[in-house]
């Protein structure tokens, strides 16, 4: 029998509201569509796509945080049997820090400015288990080790700006790890790191998963960690997801029009899916002499087309693509989930 899922979202729909003096009521921008997935425990599971695509607005919504004038319009988002748009706030804020924790993608914002590194650490242990001062601070100093912060008894007395940005981004990742949490949020975690900071950090979460059966949804920009850590992936675009399927299909065979353009902008990526993933290009010449790009820009809330919405920069559009949403069907298995006429045509 197949595992039950540790988070189960339905329909989700995010969506913003302004008001327009030439038109009646309100005008509704929606920055996540009709979002569907699972994640089971001790799994990992990656949001990937532009800036602008839903990502970080996925996030929010499953932590009850869309910032006003946002709101979520539609669906349900089931976390151990509890539909966390219908639970009361106080509940949910017993889950946040405990149960599911965050790992945000700027530090300054998620740290406070005015207290200590290890009075944030100790107030994140104490609303949620009940420790003796020493035991609090011993967990803190561990989690520092953990997470790569040299000389950790000292760092534990020091402000933010004492710290370097990376250093931040590790002290904001102790946080989230330190009540061993059943789901991590992780909104870029590694992106202020050097290389090796990152292996470390990815290493710990990965070891995480393993012991604790701790699920995962990473959002990033980076394909390569998404490569090594990830077990599904989905990408996503103008809020919608545009392809989905476990990681060696997607980079074996991508197949929307949006996934291979991500890939391509990755210098000699897009030519080493094409030959095998574990295949080194040999020859100077299979090489791209130039970085490629995707052409425009990602829709705004406001201004999404009709029909596809990524029919404004697909190089392979035709009259159905302007016209009608193609469905997310199956593509070359049941698993492999694509939302282009293209696919479904075939």
């Amino acid at each position: 029998m197949a595992e039950r899922p540790l988070l189960e979202v339905k329909n989700l729909t995010v969506s913003f509201y302004k008001e327009d003096p030439c038109l009646p009521g309100r005008l509704e921008g929606r920055a996540i569509e009709d979002l569907s997935f699972s994640l089971a425990p001790g799994r990992t599971l990656a949001l990937v796509g532009e800036s602008g695509c839903g990502k970080t607005m996925t996030a929010y919504a499953l932590m009850g945080l869309v910032p006003e004038p946002g709101k979520i319009s539609g669906g349900e988002v089931w976390f151990q049997g509890k539909n966390l748009l219908a639970i009361p706030e106080r509940e949910l804020r017993a889950l946040r820090g405990n149960k599911i924790a965050m790992i945000f993608q700027e530090p300054m914002t998620a740290l406070n400015p005015v207290l200590t590194i290890g009075n944030q650490l100790e107030e994140a242990v104490s609303a949620h288990r009940k420790l003796s001062a020493q035991e609090r601070k011993r967990l803190g100093i561990e989690l520092l080790r953990q997470v790569g912060i040299p000389s950790p008894e000292e760092r534990y007395s020091d402000y933010p700006h004492q710290l370097s940005g990376g250093m931040r981004q590790r002290i904001v990742i102790a946080m989230a790890l330190i009540n061993r949490p059943d789901l991590i949020i992780a909104d870029e975690p590694t992106t202020a790191l050097d290389v090796t900071i990152q292996r470390q950090i990815l290493n710990l979460l990965n070891r995480l998963s393993r012991e604790n059966s701790t699920a995962t949804l990473l959002i990033t920009h980076d394909l390569g960690v998404v490569r090594e850590t990830a077990e599904e992936v989905i990408v996503m675009y103008a809020g919608r997801i545009m392809e989905r399927a476990n990681v060696e299909t997607l980079f074996d065979n991508p197949a929307h029009p949006y996934t291979r353009g991500l890939m391509a902008s990755i210098p000699g990526l897009l030519s080493r899916v094409a030959e095998g993933i574990n295949k080194k290009v040999s020859s100077a010449q299979e090489r791209p002499k130039r970085l490629k790009t995707i052409p425009g820009t990602v829709p705004g809330l406001w201004n999404k087309p009709g029909g596809c919405p990524f029919n404004t920069r697909c190089p392979y559009t035709f009259e159905r693509c302007f016209r009608e949403l193609p469905p997310l069907a199956p593509h070359s298995c049941p698993n492999h989930l694509v939302r282009c006429w293209l696919s479904a045509d075939k």
